[in-house]
């Protein structure tokens, strides 16, 4: 307490006072002088227990900061009683979880960061190990007529690391939030014709059927062009997943609250396992014959929902899947 300069001053200065109190009262009677002596006693005791009390106070605060700073697992500061070390007590639990919560959301981000770079290791080796298989075949020497097929195929992989890589950047700006979403009346219709239109001729040659029922006027607000995006990465699924002669599926409600687009398919549906996982990235299902790389949804889901839209799954009673978009007014 005493290596305080301010409370070292103060004492001297008491002291001062003190003595030359008690020489007056001395020169003014005896008893005055010890009755000024002995009130001068007494409050400088007082004085003295209730500052050590107020020290002691703070050197407690002081350890119990310095636990939560040094040891995850203590995040409890005891409770002081009213008064100004109430305040800053309060205000130091405030700080100490806030400082906690953002601790565990960088460990969150830092184990996230790594989980997504090994499974982007992990994505990109596969088509890199069969390009260099390749290579080395060719380097051997093989028909004209081989060779062009090993190319045809080489071009293939690379356009697979192409997608991969296209799309993760998509997912790497929308996660950064450096993407500005336009927000422009979007006529439904028009949407879905957009994002139909690329898969027309495979739909052909697939003889797959397709149903729209869209209202006229249906209309929302949002980005064209990354809308358009999302509801191409929807039909794609259904498309893969109805296989030849299959049927899909999209309907468009719309009222005063919301508007609503559904695609329905008449695939084999999702296992109950893995409806929990759909969105989540590179997630592939528990299907051992599961296609594509696990990120056409997570990137259509994170597009919906960065413009006020939701997106759930779910099985048909009738059999198929279901793909429920909905965007509030």
């Amino acid at each position: 307490m005493f290596r305080n300069k301010e409370i070292r001053r103060i004492a001297i200065l008491y002291c001062i006072i003190v003595s030359a109190a008690t020489a007056a009262g001395f020169k003014i009677g005896i008893m005055a002088g010890v009755l000024e002596l002995l009130s001068a006693c007494l409050l400088g005791i007082i004085f003295y227990v209730f500052t050590r009390a107020r020290y002691q106070k703070i050197a407690q605060l002081s350890e119990q900061i310095d636990l939560v700073l040094h040891n995850s697992e203590h995040l409890y500061i005891s409770e002081a009683e009213e008064g100004e070390l109430s305040i800053l007590q309060s205000e130091i639990v405030k700080m100490t979880l806030r400082i906690r919560e953002q601790n565990d959301a960088l460990k969150r981000d830092k184990k996230y960061l790594a989980d997504s770079l090994a499974d982007i290791s992990h994505q990109l080796r596969t088509p890199l190990t069969s390009v260099n298989i390749l290579l080395s075949l060719l380097e051997k020497g093989t028909e004209k007529k081989e060779q062009k097929a090993l190319i045809r195929e080489a071009g293939g992989l690379f356009d697979q690391m192409d997608f991969l890589l296209t799309s993760l950047l998509k997912l790497s700006r929308l996660d950064a939030g450096i993407v500005i979403f336009k927000q422009e009346r979007i006529n439904m219709s028009h949407l879905l014709s957009a994002s139909l239109c690329p898969f027309l001729i495979s739909m052909e040659l697939h003889n797959i059927q397709i149903q729209t029922d869209i209202p006229k006027e249906a209309e929302i607000s949002g980005d064209f062009r990354w809308l358009s995006e999302a509801f191409q990465n929807l039909i794609k699924n259904s498309i893969e997943s109805v296989g030849d002669n299959g049927r899909i599926e999209i309907l468009c409600v719309d009222n005063p609250i919301f508007t609503e687009i559904t695609f329905h398919d008449d695939g084999a549906g999702f296992g109950e396992e893995d409806l929990p996982h759909l969105f989540e990235r590179f997630y592939r299902g528990k299907d051992a014959d599961a296609t594509g790389y696990g990120i056409g949804l997570a990137l259509c889901r994170t597009i919906i929902m960065h413009q006020g839209g939701t997106i759930a799954a779910q099985n048909a009673l009738q059999g198929g899947a279901v793909f429920v978009v909905r965007f509030p007014k």
